[in-house]
């Protein structure tokens, strides 16, 4: 990785990039969020474009020059719509919290009702969280999951509709292991007369390749971040399967024509909530849509979830609860309820050792959501590195060394030291 430049002009910024990339290269990223995007992503994040401002959208600026950002703006659009064989993109939301942004302000107005998965039970906290935009500016309930089986209540989700006739169902989350049933939901959406969004910003990729259901033609519409399995720069997107006219009492544009959905969410972007797009990121994005078209990506992505799978296994032997029993996608969600340590807790040992992981409430949490009785995994950034199941099985050994010898500086060196040899086995980003 070339700093050159950076390393002549300013030593600081320069001294604290090469500590992250020590840091990234020398430890075990388990964050289920996160990913190691290709060399090709970084450069095009770093490229000139970041020179270029560019309000509006392909062919309509505000600015004049925009002739070749247009054209990696549309070359990001066609290969996502083919990537999700879908007739609409938009590659300019700057995460998936404004992605979904932009939809609740396209199909949603003020204080609107809206049903979600609740934050303590896998949601996100863009699905109506008190202390977020999407609490304070609509009305949202919360459905659950099952106590049984953690996986979502059905029952509960069609009686709440039924009662509350939501305008928006969103269908989704942060941390819920499992397929996302997106024709379940539809049944339900079309029986109360609800628009159905997909929130699909973690099993993303998995849905690219064929591993996970599409949301398509189930919900009306989905968003996503690009950089978990889609393993693109930081950035979000918003998608349609197909474009429909609005509907179900929608308020109609000033003008009295009935627009389209796909120009009601370009506007509810650009200028309803963003500026000038982040061109360098769009072009990062662009190269992470043609890797994710590979028949490489799909094979990737079959890793992720074997090693979801591995994870899941050791675990299981190990005598760990997970919740929902264990996982269909990157994800697995352990249940630390029985083994006297918190989330916080663990999550705070295991990176003393060079263990990355995030603690994460578990369905029906009697600890606070700064506590918590969980820690979530996931398996894309270790993919990334060429790990297999071989080494997932390794790292549930070390990771339950350390949640069952809380303090023992022998067991933590010798932990220190087997991660050392997995990370050098497995290099990242080499010179």
């Amino acid at each position: 990785m070339n700093l050159e430049n950076i390393k002549r002009d300013d030593i600081d910024v320069y001294n604290i990039i090469e500590s992250e990339l020590f840091r990234q290269r020398n430890t075990l990223e388990l964050i289920a969020s996160e990913n190691f995007t290709s060399k090709s992503v970084l450069e095009a994040v770093g490229s000139v474009l970041t020179n270029k401002y560019a309000e509006g959208y392909p062919g309509r600026r505000y600015y004049g020059g925009c002739e070749h950002v247009d054209e990696v703006e549309n070359l990001a659009k066609d290969r996502l719509k083919k990537l999700f064989k879908c007739e609409y993109a938009n590659v300019q939301p700057h995460s998936g919290s404004q992605a979904n942004m932009g939809v609740f302000l396209t199909f949603l107005n003020q204080n609107d009702t809206v049903l979600g998965l609740d934050l303590a039970h896998g949601g996100h906290l863009t699905h109506g969280s008190k202390v977020n935009f999407s609490g304070k500016i609509y009305n949202f309930y919360s459905y659950g999951v099952s106590k049984e089986n953690h996986r979502v209540d059905f029952d509960q989700v069609a009686k709440i509709a039924k009662k509350i006739k939501p305008k928006l169902i969103i269908c989704g989350g942060s941390a819920y292991p499992r397929f996302i049933e997106f024709e379940k939901f539809k049944e339900i959406a079309d029986s109360v007369n609800a628009y159905l969004m997909a929130d699909v910003a973690h099993p993303s990729g998995l849905i690219a390749s064929g591993l996970h259901p599409s949301p398509f033609p189930h919900c009306d519409v989905a968003t996503s971040t690009t950089h978990k399995t889609l393993r693109g720069p930081r950035g979000g997107i918003i998608l349609l399967g197909k474009d429909f006219k609005n509907k179900w009492g929608k308020i109609a544009p000033k003008s009295g024509r009935i627009k389209n959905v796909s120009e009601l969410l370009d506007s509810s972007v650009m200028p309803g909530i963003q500026g000038g797009p982040l061109m360098h990121v769009i072009a990062g994005k662009a190269v992470a849509f043609k890797e994710a078209l590979s028949n490489e990506f799909k094979s990737y992505c079959q890793n992720i979830v074997s090693n979801a799978k591995a994870l899941e296994q050791a675990f299981l032997s190990l005598d760990y609860d997970l919740v929902s029993g264990g996982t269909d996608t990157h994800i697995v969600l352990i249940d630390l309820t029985k083994n006297n340590i918190s989330g916080k807790k663990a999550e705070f040992e295991l990176e003393k050792v060079g263990i990355t992981t995030n603690k994460n409430m578990i369905p029906f949490d009697e600890r606070s959501p700064l506590v918590t009785s969980g820690i979530r995994l996931g398996t894309p950034s270790l993919t990334s590195r060429g790990m297999g199941n071989d080494e997932m099985k390794i790292v549930a050994k070390l990771i339950d060394e350390i949640l069952t010898n809380k303090g023992n500086e022998y067991k933590y060196e010798k932990v220190k030291n087997h991660i050392a040899e997995l990370c050098n086995s497995f290099p990242l980003y080499n010179k």
